[in-house]
Formats: structure tokens, sequence, C-alpha cells
């Protein structure tokens, strides 16, 4: 009897992997929500403040674009052990400077590198992925969404007793650095787990098309307009629309955050059972419902009901379009997980503006059904998610495994 128990490398590196998302969930964290402090810090205005946070995501996207290039030389694992303890650096350095050309450099270094630290760590989730023959990408995200509610009640607490940005980084990052370095000893690479030696190497593979690609990357646009709503507006329009209090209106998005892990944590079994396409389904359905609640609900309670539905809907979407990406190119996987990585930047830089040109020019209630809008048009692009008829014939697929990316 065959034993379809992963390899104890392959465990490994699944866990290691998972401190890496953890430790990036917890420095983005940081860093957001603690804007206003680096504005105060800076003496940046309000009207130049947003050309420095739309830097960061176009920054991301040509970080991201690098990547693809540069895992052609060196292993993605490899990649994410230089820019992950850089990353961390350069949030240091943006809560430590004093004169505002300190800050843009810092945020130019945090952009870059924190597009090549995404596009590899995915990147090795999906080889990872397709070495245990089932669906585990959910569980990175998990691992990234908590490590977000760490980093955002650390620096609720910085705010809450007033402490000046470098003691409050200081510390995290003398402790968040060493542990991503050490995690990254048992990072496991496509070219060290790679299933079937006659499959080229993402080098020497076949090129990526971007037709084919497209609707996935409709998909991770969609989602991240979704989630930049929630992030971006979720306070606001509690506190403006809905009338509740001032801290009442700061909930939604810890709701969001809480909901997206609890649905992270239990989508492998959703995909394993069902399959991508129906997991995918459901949660555009859950979304878009969510979506639809917030923009009719009568007060705040009804409202929080809207953002708790958000955040089970949206969690599985973008886990699985990188996933999708890996299995519609297997032998470039690398190439599509970092093409596709663009389109999470640009439904950032999309989503935020969009829904408050439409709540200043119309109202904010119907400004909520645009993104409601796009992320059904998911349902339309989920054949996309459909498995490949070939197993991954690496010894850990089971009879009925679904077939995962």
């Amino acid at each position: 009897m065959t034993d379809s128990r992963p390899s104890r490398r392959l465990r490994q590196g699944r866990a290691s992997l998972a401190i890496s998302f953890f430790v990036q969930g917890a420095i983005f964290a940081l860093l957001v929500t603690r804007i206003p402090a680096l504005q105060d810090r800076y003496g940046i205005s309000d009207g130049l403040l947003p050309l420095f946070l739309a830097a960061v995501p176009i920054l991301a996207g040509v970080g991201s674009v690098g990547t693809e290039h540069l895992v052609k030389r060196m292993r993605p694992g490899l990649v994410l052990r230089v820019v992950q303890p850089i990353v961390s650096l350069a949030l240091l350095s943006a809560g430590s400077g004093t004169t505002v050309w300190q800050l843009a450099v810092a945020l130019a270094v945090f952009g870059l590198t924190v597009g090549a630290l995404d596009a590899s760590m995915n990147m090795l989730g999906v080889s990872l992925q397709r070495a245990y023959g089932r669906s585990i990408m959910l569980g990175f995200h998990g691992a990234y969404s908590l490590g977000g509610i760490a980093g955002a009640s650390l620096a609720w607490v910085g705010a809450h007793w007033d402490l000046p940005l470098p003691t409050l980084y200081a510390p995290l990052v003398a402790i968040l650095v060493p542990a991503a370095l050490i995690a990254g000893r048992w990072y496991v690479d496509h070219a060290a787990q790679q299933a079937d030696p006659a499959e080229p190497a993402q080098g020497d593979g076949p090129s990526v098309g971007m037709r084919a690609l497209l609707p996935l990357c409709l998909v991770m646009a969609f989602a991240y307009i979704g989630d930049s709503t929630v992030s971006n507006w979720s306070a606001k329009y509690l506190e403006d629309v809905l009338h509740s209090s001032e801290q009442l209106a700061t909930v939604p998005y810890n709701v969001y955050m809480v909901t997206t892990l609890l649905g992270r944590s239990f989508g492998d079994l959703g995909v394993r059972r069902f399959g991508a396409v129906t997991v995918v389904r459901a949660g555009a359905l859950l979304a878009g419902g969510g979506f639809a609640v917030v923009a009719t609900a009568p007060g705040a309670w009804a409202g929080m009901a809207g953002f708790t539905l958000l955040g089970l809907g949206l969690c599985v979407l973008v886990p699985q379009t990188f996933a999708a990406a890996g299995r519609l190119f297997p032998g470039a996987s690398d190439a599509a997980v970092a093409r596709l990585n663009i389109f999470n930047y640009v439904g950032f830089l999309i989503g935020s503006p969009l829904v408050g040109a439409l709540g200043g020019a119309w109202n904010y209630r119907a400004a909520m059904l645009v993104p409601m809008a796009l992320v059904l048009m998911t349902i339309r692009y989920a054949r996309s998610f459909s498995p490949a008829p070939a197993g991954y014939g690496d010894g850990h697929e089971r009879p009925r495994t679904v077939d995962v990316g």
C-alpha cells in the first residue's frame, strides 16, 4: 500500500513558507495601519500623501515583473530569502527617517522588494502545492491574514501608548527578520521537488500566453478592488452612512480580517471536497451578497454582517487564482504567477479611488454596487479554475483528490 503522506522535506517546506507569509502579513499591516503616524512624522500634506501611497503598489508591480526574469537565473526561494529582510528593514527605515526624501527612498525600496517578495512567495506556494497534490494555498494566505491581524494589533498598541515609530518597529523587525531567515533554510523550490524528470524546467518551459491568463488577471484585480474597498472605506461608511459611533466604525475591518482568516483556514478542505470551481463560485456569490447587504444596510450592525460575508467570500479568490495560474502553465508557473501578481496592485490602485470618486459624485451606497458587480463577474470566469485532466504523478496524489495546481 502506497504511503500518501508528503515527505518530511515537503512538510518542513510548507511550515517554513507559512512563516514567511505570516511575517509579510505583519510587516505590511505595520506599514498601512500607521500611515497617519508617518504623515505626521514627516509633515506630509494631504495632497502629497496619495502620491506616496500610489508609488508603493506601482513599484511593487515593477518588482513583480523583474522577479519573472530574475527567477530564470536563481531559484524563487533564494529571491525570497534575500528580499524579505530588505522589506522589513525598509519598514524600519520608513519609520526612522527625518526628511521626506528619506521616506521616499524607504518606500521605493519597500515597493520594489515587496513586489518581488509577493511574487516569489506565491511561486513557492504554487510549486509546493503541486508537489503535495492537494490544495494548501489557502493555508499560506491564512498565515498572511494571521500576520496581518498580529501586525494591526501591535500597531494599535503603539498608537494607544503613543510609541514613536522607531520604538515600535525596531524590536519587531529584530524578531521578524531572524525568524524569516531561519525559516528560509527549509524552503522547497520547484527545482528540488519537481515530480517528473521529463517536465521542462521553468526557464525552458512553454511561454505564458496573456490571452489564456487574462481571465485570472481580471479575477485577481476584481478581488483586490473588493479588498481595498473594505480596507479603505469600511470605517468611513459605517460612521458617515450608517451613523455608527467612531469606536464601532473601527470594528468592520477587524471583523473582515478575522473572517478572512477563518475562511482561509478551512478553505483548502472545501477545495479538496468540492473542487476549486465550486469554491470560487461560492466565494464570489458570498462576496457579492456581502456588498449587497452593505449597500442596503439600515444600520451599523447590518453593515457589519455584510462585511462579515465579504471576508468569507473574498478570502478564497486570490489563493485559488494563483493556484489556477500554476495549473494552467505547469512548465512556466513562476512566470505566470509573477504576471498575475501585477494585477494584485492594479486592483489595489483602482479600488479605493474608484469607490471614493463614485461616493463623492453619487453616494456611497450606490458606490458599493460597483465592486459588487465586479466581484460577481468572477462567476463568469470560474471555468478558468477547472482542474487539468492529468494528475501530478508524484506519489502524493490520491485517487479522488482534486487537481489543484
